[in-house]
């Protein structure tokens, strides 16, 4: 297996290195062929290095950046005046070739914003996209985008299904994903002009095309794909988040409420946790920025170490599988196709 290195942005999200030094460790001692660059303030990834008992390696390179960029910081301004940032600079490295991928838990609108100007997207695909994971009745569903691209289209939405299933056929070896349309019906004449006008695109473009899908589709795992805007794919994001946050809580105020419910909760301990695993959000951590000519992973903000793990493990994937050359070897063949 050939050596990958991944640039992680250390200073992004709620926490900083207090998690991203301790994920990266981890991530590292259980892939023997995985390096990591520690990108940030030296000082202070030195101290969450000694925290955890380790040092610098090669495996475990520290680069200095002297610039934050903070979490609620407007794109344009990290852009244009935090060139020195941690997220600029691991993403620097992904330009240089100097590093395989990058992971930041780091401004979402900046980390896409930075991304598209210092890597570029690739050649046939007009606007990266965020793509996520989300558990399904059938395993697992993609979803993209998820908030990059608040109005898209038709020829965008089509992309979006290309890169979606050409990251589904990388990662989980699927011959043909199907693709869906998120639409308010599966009916050809439902939905506003965009989305039907994306349709037909859709089913012309050689994918496999499943048709509209509605957002119970989502869980149901109707389709391996399902393509909308960055609007209401961020709106169905956080919805489902904000239902599993619910969910929990639920069942451990009712599981504790009396002697009973005590005792019952005692005896299904064991589907509990196989409940918890199935639907434990940070297990589904990473979304990758498609589109671009690197690889680009953003975990999510308040991620603890063990959910910004599997964000440097999608990472990771996504350069084995070779994701980018695909991507831009299927638009080819489309474009091709088109000619």
């Amino acid at each position: 297996m050939s050596r990958v290195v991944v640039a992680i942005d250390c200073m992004g999200g709620d926490h900083g290195p207090v998690i991203t030094v301790p994920a990266a460790i981890a991530a590292v001692d259980a892939d023997p062929d995985l390096s990591v660059v520690l990108v940030g303030l030296s000082d202070t990834i030195g101290a969450a290095l000694a925290a955890a008992g380790r040092t610098e390696s090669d495996r475990l390179r520290v680069l200095h950046a002297p610039e934050v960029v903070a979490m609620d910081e407007p794109p344009a301004n990290a852009l244009r005046s935090k060139k020195k940032s941690s997220m600029r600079v691991a993403i620097n490295l992904v330009k240089a070739g100097e590093a395989d991928a990058c992971v930041s838990a780091g401004n979402t609108g900046a980390l896409m914003a930075t991304s598209r100007f210092v890597l570029k997207t690739l050649p046939g695909i007009e606007r990266p996209a965020i793509c996520g994971v989300l558990p399904s009745m059938r395993g697992r569903t993609y979803m993209l985008d998820l908030g990059a691209n608040v109005d898209c289209t038709p020829v965008q939405l089509l992309q979006f299904g290309i890169m979606g299933a050409s990251l589904v056929g990388a990662l989980d070896h699927v011959d043909a994903p199907s693709v869906g349309l998120l639409n308010i019906g599966v009916e050809d004449i439902k939905g506003n002009d965009t989305v039907k006008q994306a349709a037909e695109l859709l089913r012309l473009s050689g994918v496999n095309f499943y048709g509209n899908v509605e957002g119970d589709d989502i869980y149901k795992g109707t389709v391996d794909v399902i393509v909308c805007d960055g609007f209401v794919g961020n709106v169905a994001l956080k919805t489902s988040e904000g239902l599993a946050q619910m969910l929990g809580v639920v069942l451990r105020r009712e599981v504790t409420r009396t002697w009973m419910t005590r005792l019952a909760g005692l005896c299904a301990l064991p589907v509990m946790k196989a409940f918890k695993r199935t639907v434990d959000h940070r297990r589904y951590n990473g979304a990758s920025l498609l589109g671009l000519q690197g690889v680009v992973v953003k975990s999510h903000g308040s991620a603890d170490a063990f959910s910004f793990g599997f964000a440097i493990g999608r990472a990771v994937e996504e350069v084995r599988m070779g994701l980018a050359g695909r991507i831009s070897e299927r638009v080819n063949q489309l474009q091709r196709g088109a000619a």
